[in-house]
């Protein structure tokens, strides 16, 4: 049940540019947890690390990091800071939101600008935490490259295509209210597939925010603009043919689900007790 404090904070779809950078810096906060806790652990799974002697074989490692990374997205979206901003932590689902119209485009910028400074601030975090691991390779600030042979050509369409599913599947749940509560742990659970799957093949992103940090404090410059663009593209193509085919109308922004009042818990725990 939703407190009637956050019932009554407003949402940025029709909040005054004051709201919007209050959920901004959200934002930031957020994505800075996030990529903290990436390079915490790619450090600790990928890097030299007890937990890396343990667990020797790549496929296994990329399951840990697959497995954590999705819960803590999952988690953050379900905190409070991700159900107030959203929980995007993620600029091509920021994108998206926009030409879905549950999502203002004067707040776009904002997010993009709060979700890349969020993405460096991460990093710095970890590497002051956990010292020089963290910038030498393996983890090199935990830095995405695809596998030897990828161009930027073909990097550019997996990264498209699996951005556009993941948009796809995002915008048909919370499109529908049984479906939308389930978002978090959806997002999660393709981003922990994505890692264990296309781990060793295409350094799998979806997200600018996750490269650009390590990338920048890396000064890895090879694919960046592909990881950095190509999940926009993938973002707004699926966004604007599912709202011209599917016909869905997204029911919020928020990656957590539409705030529910009082009287729609009460009423749907009636319905449970009838049944």
């Amino acid at each position: 049940m939703t407190s009637a404090a956050d019932r009554t904070r407003p949402d940025p779809q029709d909040s005054p540019v004051g709201h919007l950078w209050q959920y901004s810096t959200y934002e930031a906060g957020l994505t800075m947890v996030l990529m903290f806790g990436v390079a915490t652990v790619v450090r600790w799974v990928i890097g030299e690390s007890p937990v890396s002697r343990a667990v020797p074989d790549i496929h296994l490692k990329l399951v840990v990091v697959g497995v954590a990374v999705g819960l803590l997205l999952s988690g953050l979206i379900l905190s409070p800071l991700g159900r107030a901003s959203g929980g995007h932590m993620n600029p091509a689902i920021s994108l998206a939101m926009w030409p879905f119209g549950v999502f203002p485009g004067r707040g776009v910028l904002p997010y993009w600008a709060a979700q890349l400074a969020g993405s460096v601030l991460g990093v710095v975090l970890a590497r002051l935490v956990w010292g020089a691991p963290v910038a030498r390779p393996p983890v090199a600030y935990s830095a995405l490259r695809p596998a030897p042979g990828w161009s930027n050509a073909s990097l550019f369409a997996a990264e498209t295509a699996s951005m556009a599913v993941i948009v796809v599947l995002v915008g048909a749940f919370l499109s529908a209210p049984r479906l939308a509560p389930r978002v978090p742990w959806l997002v999660g659970g393709l981003i922990g597939v994505g890692i264990v799957g296309l781990g060793t093949v295409t350094g799998p992103c979806v997200n600018p925010a996750r490269q650009f940090g390590p990338a920048v404090l890396a000064g890895q410059s090879d694919f960046l603009a592909t990881y950095l663009i190509a999940p926009m593209v993938g973002a707004v193509v699926a966004a604007v043919l599912l709202g011209r085919f599917h016909r869905c109308r997204l029911l919020t922004h928020r990656l957590c689900g539409p705030r529910r009042s009082t009287d729609a818990v009460q009423d749907e725990r009636r319905s449970g007790h009838r049944g």
